[in-house]
């Protein structure tokens, strides 16, 4: 098991405790991955929860009060961001769930899929506003600004507090972020529906009123398509941001002994879990001289020192043993 020094070394790099005990055939395991980077949240998300559904059920009132798209199509928007709350938060449910014999990791990737059904659900609602805001142009009809002003002022107070809630979140976890990426759409969506009213009530322009509608659903999809992107390459287990493989790859080579790295491969399990695996090879004379466990745990110092990584796995491999499993798969 890993001395109290390499442990000590990684938890003053890394900040968590470090993962990875070898045995006879060179591997190192770490404890099952708990409590996913949303789970710290959670208590602020029902908060934002029970603020969007509020303002959902005021901003309907006040558009049909109104008569205003944009407050209504606000209010849409804000219908389907609750959802995203509430998926968000069924996600960390299942994600902080214990590991299995069938499930090694949890459900700790529910939170993916959570930001994925976001974005589906955002790009959804931004199409929808496009398309109402054409046929208001079609068929103009008659807003009344301060009524609108009234409701809108209220939905942006209350989309405020909730992204003061989110802000601190949204760079942990990938499922906070798309909460908040919504919420913030809201924002943004009360603020362009004041002005639109203003407009009206300023010029008797009704045609401010479906602008302002294009203009929400344009704000939705360039974040969402962004958020879109990251979901995409956790789900295709593409490097974890900010490490970069040629680089791991130099620093585990760098150490003395070590004469090669292949299925080397590093992907994130959920936002906050990244975790790397690799087949290290080795002069045979040294791993007689000083053992696995002095190895592992120089390898654990290298990347605790260099690199953000939950969770690590190493097949500690003699010069040839590579060719040997080559044999042995045809």
């Amino acid at each position: 098991m890993a001395g109290p020094g390499p442990e000590a070394r990684v938890r003053e790099t890394t900040g968590r405790r470090p993962h990875g005990a070898g045995h006879d055939h060179g591997h190192t395991h770490g404890p099952a991955l708990t409590g996913t980077a949303a789970a710290a949240h959670k208590g602020r998300l029902r908060i934002a929860l029970c603020i969007t559904l509020a303002v959902t059920v005021m901003e309907i009132v006040g558009g049909v009060l109104s008569g205003s798209l944009a407050l209504i199509a606000d209010a849409a928007h804000m219908a389907t961001d609750a959802l995203g709350l509430g998926l968000a938060l069924l996600a960390i449910h299942f994600a902080n769930r214990p590991a299995g014999p069938n499930r090694t990791f949890g459900y700790a990737r529910a939170e993916i899929l959570a930001a994925l059904a976001n974005c589906c659900l955002l790009l959804g609602v931004g199409g929808y506003l496009l398309f109402e805001a054409v046929e208001r142009f079609i068929d103009p009809a008659e807003t009344r600004g301060g009524l609108t002003i009234a409701f809108a002022l209220v939905g942006l107070v209350a989309n405020a507090v909730s992204l003061s809630l989110l802000v601190r979140g949204q760079r942990d976890s990938l499922n906070v972020r798309g909460a908040y990426l919504e919420v913030l759409a809201d924002t943004l969506g009360s603020v362009t529906v004041l002005v639109s009213a203003g407009i009206v009530m300023a010029t008797g322009w009704q045609a401010a009123d479906p602008i302002a509608s294009l203009i929400i659903g344009l704000m939705i999809v360039p974040r969402t398509v962004r958020l879109l992107r990251e979901t995409l390459n956790v789900l295709l287990e593409a490097a974890p941001p900010g490490v970069d493989m040629g680089e791991v790859r130099d620093h585990i080579t760098a150490l003395p002994g070590v004469l090669d790295v292949h299925d080397l491969h590093a992907w994130t399990i959920t936002s906050g879990m990244p975790v790397l695996s690799a087949h290290v090879v080795v002069q045979q004379d040294l791993l007689d001289s000083i053992g696995h466990e002095k190895l592992l745990h120089e390898l654990q110092g290298c990347l605790g020192d260099h690199f953000d990584v939950e969770h690590c796995t190493f097949q500690l491999e003699p010069s040839g043993h590579a060719e040997h499993e080559a044999r042995l798969c045809h």
